[in-house]
């Protein structure tokens, strides 16, 4: 049985393909497209994943969208009824295309589909529809390695939902409890996030990254004006500082006269106070997530943990989930974002709505989620003489030692290999990687290659079988979506003087002997890497310890702010000659900057907007 799942239309469209519950293939649009969170139809990842697997559309039983419109209309309405005549402007202009398309959603995939199949053909008996809600927990639940275990799901809004709880048993799964629209963490969270001059959206890891330059002296404020806090973890959030039910900002004037302080502009410098503020709605986030899981720990009894939705993505609070040992085990979707929703919808269809047998695997479903394209030793090659690369091609033998003495070197690589990752985050087949030991490379790889933020940090990629001896993190984290300290005895304690530093002046002093991938507060988002589902990548760092001794390399996101993470060779060679990027290695092919004889006349960082 072949299933397409698809989410479109609000943020981050995407498309994954199952056969008989197996999972073939999944990619997010905007990699296609290069328009970073694109929300149209997922025309090219849908294309990728028929290809991929070898069939046409008509082959597909079932065409499952993530979410259900009608629903969603139903809230749109309800909300401004409730908070009539506000927000009658954005309630007008958005009837005509709910009128024309969204309450026509079937029509209007059935007509995508026609075009992708190259002829008029009516898919519309095969297309079916997904609770939001559902189509996160079955993302989780169905690729992770229990067969028993309670969903944790989290994010902006769904149809109604903002939070569900959801119980997971065999094939079946179930929703068991939801927090429903205004109330919701994740638009909490998002409000923070533009108030700190950041986009929604995509500025929530900026957020994240921020809380530990501050303190969080606006904790106990928050809980007491924003958000009434139940003990089980439910919460409600007083509306009259907030807009977002009938207007495109977030919050008003009430809200920052709370903080006695105007919303920062993106230009603005960050201040302490901003980074106290992000401190606090970290800590208030983590405080309702502890709560909540340990409620539903009680009243079900379950031992394992499931999280999807955008805010499992928050990896700091994850490792306080873990620390905590509310659950025996945590496993966390890795594209927990809408666009993992299209994956969660096939699988709930095949499991749910036609009642398939399930079968676990280990250490998951995901195959370490590379999932997306990938091309062949010839292809690449081609591809680079059709755009003039300059380039030699190195055998395996010699090509791990050639790139670990690069790294060694204090080169910065740019490393395309296999099938591209699903999800946000590069785990080492669209990476740029650098070595962590040296002090300046956070900063030169924020300003010289990501242009970006230089307080943002960077991830250590570790081999796993060596975890146990950097970090304090005691369970593996192959998706990086646990954060944990650096174990005492490698790291750097300030002196005197430098520990009445405060804010980014923390960032002047070495804080361990991997000052890279160490954040201001000694912690790390950390990447396990496994040879059973990245032999290449894990073989790298294997000649990189040979060299150096140490078993991580600095590993970030193939792309520069503001750009989705690269999925062609094109796209892997055009951010190395707009970077600072040292060296390119796609396949076999090794690339430097000083043989190419291509430039780049326009600014590549200028192409992308702010993120």
């Amino acid at each position: 049985m072949l299933i397409l799942g698809v989410s479109a239309f609000y943020h981050d469209s995407g498309a994954a393909l199952i056969e008989d519950g197996n999972i073939i293939a999944a990619a997010e649009e905007e990699r296609f497209s290069r328009v970073k969170h694109d929300n149209n139809f997922p025309i090219g990842a849908i294309k990728y994943c028929i290809t991929e697997a070898g069939y046409t559309l008509t082959d597909v039983d079932f065409f499952v969208f993530y979410d259900k419109p009608f629903l969603k209309f139903e809230r749109l309405l309800e909300t401004y009824l409730a908070f009539a005549p506000k927000g009658f402007n954005s309630f007008r202009k958005s009837m005509p295309i709910w009128m024309t398309d969204k309450l026509n959603q079937k029509k209007v995939i059935n007509n995508h589909l026609s075009l992708l199949n190259g002829e008029a053909k009516d898919f519309t008996s095969k297309i079916i529809f997904s609770e939001h809600h559902l189509s996160h927990a079955a993302s989780a639940f169905y690729a992770s390695p229990f067969s028993r275990a309670v969903v944790l799901t989290m994010d902006g809004v769904g149809e109604w939902a903002s939070t569900s709880v959801a119980i997971g048993n065999g094939n079946d799964l179930q929703i068991t409890k939801e927090i429903h629209f205004p109330h919701s963490l994740g638009l909490l969270y998002s409000a923070f996030t533009a108030y700190l001059g950041f986009k929604v959206n995509s500025g929530e890891y900026k957020l994240m990254g921020l809380a530990p330059y501050g303190k969080p002296v606006y904790k106990n404020l928050i809980l007491e004006k924003l958000i009434d806090l139940k003990e089980d973890g439910s919460f409600a959030l007083d509306q009259s500082y907030f807009n977002y039910c009938f207007d495109l900002k977030m919050f008003n004037s009430k809200f920052e006269m709370l903080f006695e302080l105007k919303t920062r502009e993106a230009v603005e410098i960050i201040s302490e106070k901003h980074m106290n503020i992000a401190a606090s709605i970290q800590a208030v986030l983590e405080e309702i997530i502890l709560r909540i899981c340990k409620n539903i720990s009680k009243e079900t009894g379950e031992v394992n943990l499931c999280l999807a939705g955008g805010v499992a993505l928050n990896c700091v609070a994850n490792g306080k989930i873990l620390r905590s040992g509310i659950f025996e085990n945590i496993w966390i979707q890795p594209a927990s974002g809408d666009s993992g929703a299209a994956l969660g919808a096939a699988l709930a269809a095949y499991y749910i709505h036609v009642g398939n047998e399930r079968e676990t695997k280990k250490p998951d479903s995901m195959k370490g989620s590379y999932l997306g394209p990938r091309f062949s030793q010839e292809e690449i090659e081609s591809r680079l003489l059709a755009i003039n690369g300059d380039f030699v091609i190195v055998k395996d033998s010699d090509l791990f030692e050639r790139v670990a003495k690069d790294l060694q070197s204090g080169k910065i690589i740019g490393w395309f290999q296999g099938r591209m990752e699903f999800g946000p985050r590069a785990l080492g087949n669209r990476s740029i990687l650098a070595d962590p030991r040296l002090p300046e490379m956070q900063k030169s790889l924020n300003m010289k290659i990501k242009f970006r933020e230089s307080f943002r940090p960077f991830a250590p990629a570790i081999l796993c079988e060596e975890l146990y001896e950097w970090f304090d993190l005691n369970s593996e984290s192959p998706y990086m979506l646990f954060v944990d300290n650096v174990k005492e005895k490698y790291r750097i304690k300030p002196d005197n003087y430098i520990a009445q530093k405060n804010g980014f002046d923390q960032l002047t002093y070495m804080n361990s002997i991997i000052p890279a991938v160490t954040h201001v507060d000694y912690s790390a988002r950390i990447q396990t890497v496994h040879k059973e589902t990245n032999p290449i990548f894990h073989k790298l760092i294997e000649e990189f310890k040979k060299l150096t001794g140490c078993p991580i390399l600095v590993n970030t996101s193939f792309n520069v702010r503001g750009e989705p993470v690269v999925c062609t060779p094109e796209d892997a060679y055009k951010c190395f000659m707009g970077t600072e990027i040292d060296i390119l290695v796609i396949g076999n092919c090794y690339l430097q900057k000083i043989n190419q004889r291509n430039a780049i006349n326009e600014s590549y960082k200028e192409n992308y907007n702010l993120d």
